[in-house]
């Protein structure tokens, strides 16, 4: 990204490019009322008459692989370049829908992505349309376009080009790609590939997988237990190897895949293949189904194809079901032009592998008998079916796939190169071990590798770390969380970090005359900057000399050398210098001459010091501030730039929170309640006290004691027969008070040996709040002679009461 301070000096030199691109249009006048209806300034574009060329291919514009149909959803590389020895200084590029004006918004088709900030931009005025970022001399810029959504039609990308104050803007030609949507194959067999692949050199893939199956997309009886991806099975095959395909019969390996989920048939019939594959695809399943990607990273793999095994097929099941699937079969990653394709994206819906007649997700088995043909799912395949549309629409995607070309190794043949990284990528990477983290372990990501633990050329080692977000199943352990690998000190590796990736020069541009000594001037840029922040030095622009023509005519300028340059308009950052040269001899003939004097270009001074600061990388994440629960880490950096520059304001230091299983929370209680009175006034008896559970024990904490505790009291003997007549008769009115209580229940309690009257009722509770005791009796009615005192006498239950805090 440009920094703060060249934003003056780029806007001056884009106003200088724009002037001479309004004055090389004319336009045509539009109504006011129609002009009023848009801003005006992408229709002011369209209607541009420019120069037109017929014929004349010196500018082209190519999508990646030269299709004549596009597929809805997918991305496509779009390249806009000169043949050498011609260069364009701007451009603009637009993509419209057949048959419209670009009067309004809906006239555009699909949307552009920037590859390069540094050579394109969005135009500002004309959102829809890219242009260039800084105008400078170029032969080729590149973009990604992505396909508009089904049923948009056919799609015209449209260039111009300005060189100098000459435009070109051609309806038709080498600056115009017209392409239409590719129609459904839905019942149809699957598409071969009708050309023999001649690339060179083999290109190595990424695919990754991104469910997208979840009840909130496709919430209509969606299983909420088990739902979940197989393994990913496939292979890089050649054309005379069908894994799976629209309108042929599922094997064995592809019906157990489709039914069972199990990969292991499948990846024996891709094996037993031989020289008709290169290389077996796998990936783990995915259970549940979806996750958002912060929490479990999509799956891939990797995997290589040569001339003859150019194509890719896959597939994995949609669990559970029937027996439908998703996956590719023969995608072909060969391109027209000798090449690789750079990147698929297919956006993907289930299919039937016809061996199984269920039409729900939990359909009990029924083996289609004579096996069906494979085909994809629709719509109106069947009311119970959870992707039912009564008006017959297209069912949501399930899945996206996206594959990327990753590195190309060998020598490379085809005459176009994709972009320039392709002339310089022929290492390919090494294979990765394969990820056996068990699907039970919940990880974080891996952080960035740390600093090597040697700072010169001595081996040493650096480390990275993940976290242990969960443990589905505790009897399966864990792989270790940290991750180490060999390293040498900066400097000392052929990858090292601090040095500049420079493209290769592009052609020498045209000399600067036509006739007698001039200048002529190429470039390069940095393809990838130091990780380290440090300046690249190396240069970007070589400018010589040059003759054309010794014997120039009289109506010929002579003009003297360059002097030298003035100083540079910045003091920091990128600014512009200029030079001068005198004529020494004008023509002859009393003409202008038509010979530069003057001469403008950009020049850099030292970075503006907005930033001030040099930092170095993020270390690791410290470990969690707490073993159990939320808590905190952080991790810091270093300020390697002089205190000097200015007082730095980035952040030296980051914290974070951080979450470990839950910590153990054991019983809490209250306080002890006070004892109670003797429950006896004479003899022996008992007290008691209580307290309250504040805090049920959680995450394997420690249990509740005991809430209530008793013991013994004894107050004085009890005097049998003894006693004052008042006292007498007081127990005489209490006792008769109490049957007169229960003299409406007429049945007695029995004991051995005596007949017992019944329960009391319950007493009224000693306090309010805080726990209470309540009381309640049982006497004796009536002893036999048999009796025995021990076991014929009054009874007391006592129970606690308003146990609830105060």
């Amino acid at each position: 990204m440009p920094r703060m301070g060249i934003y003056p000096h780029v806007l001056l030199l884009q106003c200088v490019v724009l002037t001479f691109v309004c004055s090389a249009f004319a336009f045509t006048e539009e109504p006011a009322d129609k002009t009023a209806k848009s801003d005006g300034y992408c229709s002011r574009i369209l209607r541009a008459q420019g120069t037109r060329r017929e014929g004349y291919n010196e500018f082209r514009l190519r999508v990646e692989g030269d299709p004549e149909h596009y597929q809805p959803g997918s991305t496509y590389r779009v390249t806009l370049y000169a043949s050498s020895p011609s260069y364009f200084r701007g451009f603009t590029l637009i993509a419209l829908k057949e048959g419209k004006d670009g009067d309004r918004d809906e006239d555009y088709a699909g949307n552009f992505q920037i590859i390069d900030e540094e050579d394109t931009q969005f135009m500002t005025n004309c959102p829809p349309a890219v242009t260039e970022s800084t105008p400078r001399r170029r032969t080729r810029i590149q973009v990604f376009w992505t396909a508009p959504p089904a049923g948009s039609g056919c799609v015209i990308l449209k260039a111009s080009i300005v060189q100098k104050r000459i435009i070109y803007f051609q309806d038709e030609g080498s600056l115009t790609k017209r392409m239409c949507e590719k129609e459904s194959l839905f019942g149809e067999e699957t598409e071969k590939p009708a050309l023999e692949c001649c690339a060179c050199g083999t290109a190595k893939y990424r695919v990754t997988f991104y469910g997208n199956w979840s009840e909130k997309v496709h919430p209509k009886d969606y299983p909420k237990r088990a739902n979940h991806w197989s393994a990913i099975i496939g292979a890089s095959h050649s054309r005379s190897y069908v894994l799976w395909e629209y309108g042929g019969y599922a094997s064995e390996g592809v019906k157990q895949v489709a039914e069972l989920g199990s990969p292991v048939k499948m990846e024996e019939e891709i094996r037993q293949k031989g020289d008709d594959v290169l290389t077996v695809i796998k990936a783990k399943a995915q259970w549940p189904a979806w996750q958002p990607l912060n929490v479990r990273a999509a799956p891939s793999a990797e995997f290589s194809v040569d001339r003859t095994r150019h194509l890719m097929s896959f597939l994995t099941m949609l669990g559970p079901s029937p027996d439908w699937n998703v996956g590719l079969s023969a995608e072909d990653l060969c391109t027209k032009e000798c090449g690789w394709v750079q990147r698929v994206i297919q956006d993907m819906i289930p299919w039937d592998a016809g061996t199984d007649n269920g039409v729900t997700y939990e359909s009990p088995n029924k083996p289609n008998i004579p096996q069906e043909k494979i085909r994809p799912l629709t719509s109106l395949d069947h009311p119970q079916s959870p992707f039912y549309d009564p008006e017959g629409g297209p069912i949501t995607a399930v899945a996206r796939l996206v594959v990327e070309r990753i590195a190309r190794k060998g020598e490379q043949c085809n005459i176009v190169p994709d972009n320039v990284d392709d002339i310089v990528a022929d290492i390919a990477q090494e294979d990765k071990e394969e990820d056996d983290t068990p699907e039970t372990c919940i990880y974080s990501n891996w952080s960035p590798w740390s600093a090597c633990s040697s700072s010169t050329c001595e081996k040493g080692k650096r480390m990275r770390q993940r976290m242990l977000k969960a443990q589905l199943d505790l009897s399966v352990s864990c792989p270790h969380t940290q991750d180490f690998e060999p390293c040498m000190g900066p400097g000392c590796s052929d990858e090292d970090g601090s040095t500049c990736m420079m493209s290769d020069w592009i052609t020498w541009s045209p000399c600067s005359l036509s006739c007698g000594m001039g200048v002529r001037s190429r470039e390069r840029y940095i393809k990838q900057f130091p990780e380290d922040s440090s300046i690249c030095t190396l240069p970007t622009e070589e400018t010589e000399t040059c003759l054309v023509n010794e014997q120039c005519s009289t109506s010929s300028c002579l003009v003297a050398e360059w002097g030298e340059w003035d100083a540079c308009s910045a003091t920091c950052g990128v600014g512009m210098k200029r030079r001068e040269r005198r004529v020494k001899m004008p023509p002859s003939d009393g003409s202008l001459c038509s010979t530069e004097v003057a001469e403008v270009e950009k020049c850099m001074m030292p970075e503006c010091h907005t930033i001030p600061c040099m930092l170095s990388p993020w270390s690791d994440w410290s470990d969690c501030s707490v073993s159990c629960g939320k808590g905190l880490r952080t991790r810091q950096r270093m300020l390697k730039s002089p205190v000097e520059l200015g007082e730095c304001t980035e952040d030296l230091e980051q914290v974070e929170k951080c979450m470990l299983p839950e910590c153990p929370m054991d019983c809490i209680l209250s306080e002890w309640s006070e004892w109670t009175e003797c429950n006896k006034s004479c003899g022996k008896g008992h007290v008691i006290r209580m307290r309250m559970v504040k805090l049920e024990p959680q995450f394997g904490g420690d249990p509740c004691p005991e809430t209530v505790q008793r013991k013994k009291c004894k107050v004085r003997k009890c005097n049998r027969g003894a006693g004052t007549s008042d006292e007498r008769r007081r127990r005489k009115e209490e006792r008769e008070k109490r049957r007169g209580k229960q003299s409406h229940d007429d049945t007695a309690q029995e004991h051995p040996g005596c007949k017992m009257r019944p329960w009391s009722g319950w007493t009224d509770c000693t306090k309010p709040c805080g726990g209470g005791i309540q009381e309640r009796f049982m006497t004796v009615k009536k002893r036999f002679k048999s009796a025995q005192f021990a076991s014929c006498k009054d009874r007391k239950e006592i129970r606690a009461c308003n146990v609830h805090p105060c």
